[in-house]
């Protein structure tokens, strides 16, 4: 898939305030300070368009951004951010996993996870969350210039032998550097392999 344009279109703070459902919606989410917004830029090819920030929990809304004017790019808040009030925090989980269950132009959630560390609970039970509630997503483990390939690949197995207590099968995975800039057009071949499914 060829990135000819992407725009920043609208933030939302609630499932009612998104706009319609037009064109198929792919959203990413991860754990504060996964490396969500330089991996969406990287997608998008564009140096500024997700906002980064050295500081977690940067993004509190529901971001959606127009690719190629054919599908949308949905920045979801991270999760496990601690320095929010605690009533604020649940109200982000609140929406966010309002827009998870409900949302009707949902395709797929693209979950981001930290290639240096080994199984975090809070990643283990929100994608166990998303196998009760029978939403598709796959795994993207980010920040992989930070990290030996023997011990990613360790990560990766500990990650999935969690995963089998509650899922059968295996999701997609993806691995991915926004420094280094690989993982790409894996994720972008995915992106379009479900719209041409969807159509």
């Amino acid at each position: 898939m060829k990135i000819k344009n992407a725009r920043f279109a609208l933030s939302t703070a609630g499932l009612n305030q998104c706009p319609a459902a037009e064109l198929p919606e792919f959203a990413f989410i991860g754990r504060s300070n996964v490396g969500k917004s330089s991996l969406i830029n990287l997608l998008c090819n564009q140096k500024s368009l997700a906002q980064v920030s050295g500081s977690p929990g940067k993004t509190r809304t529901i971001n959606f951004y127009v690719v190629n004017e054919d599908w949308v790019l949905v920045d979801l808040p991270g999760y496990g951010y601690a320095k929010a009030a605690k009533s604020e925090r649940d109200r982000f989980n609140d929406f966010v996993a309002d827009y998870l269950e409900f949302r009707e132009g949902l395709t797929h959630v693209f979950v981001l996870i930290d290639s240096r560390h080994e199984p975090q609970r809070i990643d283990v039970d929100f994608v166990s969350w998303l196998v009760e509630k029978g939403v598709p997503f796959s795994l993207v483990f980010t920040k992989a210039d930070k990290v030996k390939a023997g011990k990613l690949e360790e990560n990766r197995k500990l990650f999935l032998a969690a995963l089998a207590e509650f899922a059968d099968g295996t999701p997609s995975i993806y691995v991915t550097s926004a420094q280094a800039k690989t993982g790409r057009l894996e994720l972008l071949g995915a992106i379009q392999g479900m719209m041409r499914e969807g159509e």
